[in-house]
């Protein structure tokens, strides 16, 4: 959530970021008029109870008539009293209801639009002419099943649509891809986590994830437990309710954990094949710090991504991602999208968000910093989404004959294998 005294102070800033986020504006004035009842709600309730205990003092020294007069002046400070906590208790309920409601306020070079409205930032790596090298490329899912690697049909047979077996040298090759992926983010600084998959409602809605992304959430009614979407959710709550030190800042965090998301919005799009599935594994960094760095952490996070697939050998941009595509939790996103040979475009494999103080200010994480208490910052950056990323790498270095080139990164990882085979033809 954003900072109220801020809300108060330039409303016309938070009604420009709901405007530029495609949001309800008139959010903010509902917001403005709830704080104000809260807050003058709260000075009727002191100021009834100030004269509340004013009385108690002088009842047990009045005789007569001016005791009667004061008990019943008391009778009705009672009834007061409570009709202004519960106006009180009310407001703030309301207020902090459409708090939560509202999105964080957008960074301003973010591009203003939907989806399409992007800024491209960089381009990276040579896209293959496979026109050039005599052969037509295949897309992933052919070649996952050549290889053996991918098993979609059993996958539907199992689970339904949109789930799939990695099988032989694809399990291999997620296990490599995490591997590979956790060993580069253990060597920059990150704490390695294994992260539960099921969290509370409180870990879920702090992190931001229970408003406009509601929809593609997986909840389990008889346990009020979420399937989390990203590990970004228990890393984000690992800390949720503590006070930390500044001078242990920036805190950062690797974290590996299935992922579950129903892709409700996503009928008819990505259908072949497991670049868009309902069930998958990912590696995740998380950072908290000081909000005076959380920019130049945003592009340490990206820093790290772009290393990653420039390490597959994979070519790809870096896009400013618009402000109405940017989710509820950030400021300001950033996506590197791989190139896809058979789609013939880019496409989304890693994203990282600077989300400022929202998540903080929602799981009541604080930094202490000499005696000043206040909110930090955190941000989440994808290192591997393991799915997409074996989409990636197995069109981009696949071969004439059906086998795949394994990026050097990876070779360890392999068994020191330089070439997946065909196992079918």
């Amino acid at each position: 959530m954003i900072d109220l005294r801020l809300l108060r102070e330039d409303p016309d800033r938070v009604r420009a970021s709901q405007r530029a986020r495609g949001e309800d504006v008139a959010l903010v004035d509902s917001l403005l008029s709830a704080d104000e009842r809260r807050r003058s709600s709260g000075v009727r309730f002191d100021e009834l109870r100030a004269e509340q205990k004013q009385l108690g003092k002088l009842i047990p020294k009045a005789t007569g008539d001016e005791k009667a007069e004061l008990l019943g002046r008391a009778e009705q400070l009672k009834a007061d009293v409570k009709a202004a906590d519960a106006e009180r208790d009310a407001a703030d309920t309301e207020t902090q209801e459409l708090l939560l409601r509202l999105g964080n306020l957008v960074h301003p070079d973010v591009p203003v639009g939907g989806e399409e409205d992007f800024v491209t930032l960089e381009t990276h790596g040579t896209i293959r002419d496979f026109g050039a090298e005599g052969f037509e490329p295949k897309d992933h899912l052919e070649l996952g099943q050549l290889l053996g690697a991918i098993d979609v049909e059993r996958g539907a047979k199992v689970s339904g649509s949109r789930f799939y077996f990695l099988t032989g040298v694809g399990a291999l090759l997620e296990l490599a891809l995490v591997n590979a992926a956790l060993a580069q983010a253990t060597a920059a600084g990150f704490t390695p986590m294994l992260t539960p998959a099921l969290v509370r409602p409180q870990s879920m809605a702090g992190t931001g994830f229970l408003g406009q992304a509601a929809q593609d959430v997986y909840h389990l009614d008889k346990d009020d437990l979420y399937l989390v979407g990203t590990s970004e959710v228990p890393l984000a709550a690992y800390h949720m309710d503590e006070i930390i030190d500044a001078d242990k800042l920036p805190m950062r965090y690797a974290g590996f954990s299935p992922c579950f998301r129903r892709e409700a919005g996503s009928h008819g799009k990505d259908t072949r094949g497991i670049f868009r599935v309902h069930q998958f594994d990912k590696v995740e960094m998380f950072s908290y710090v000081t909000p005076e760095d959380s920019q130049a952490e945003h592009q340490r996070l990206l820093e790290w991504e772009k290393q990653w697939l420039t390490s597959l050998e994979l070519p790809f941009r870096v896009i400013d991602v618009a402000t109405a595509d940017l989710g509820a939790s950030a400021a300001r996103k950033f996506d590197c999208e791989a190139w896809i040979p058979t789609q013939g475009k880019y496409r989304e494999l890693t994203s990282t968000s600077d989300c400022t103080e929202f998540q903080s200010r929602r799981l009541s994480i604080r930094m202490r910093d000499g005696k000043q208490v206040k909110p930090l910052a955190t941000l989440n950056g994808t290192l591997c989404a393991v799915p997409r990323t074996i989409v990636a790498i197995l069109e981009n270095h696949q071969q004439a004959d059906g086998s795949v080139r394994v990026p050097e990164v990876l070779r360890p990882y392999l068994g020191g294998r330089e070439v997946l085979e065909p196992v079918a033809k």
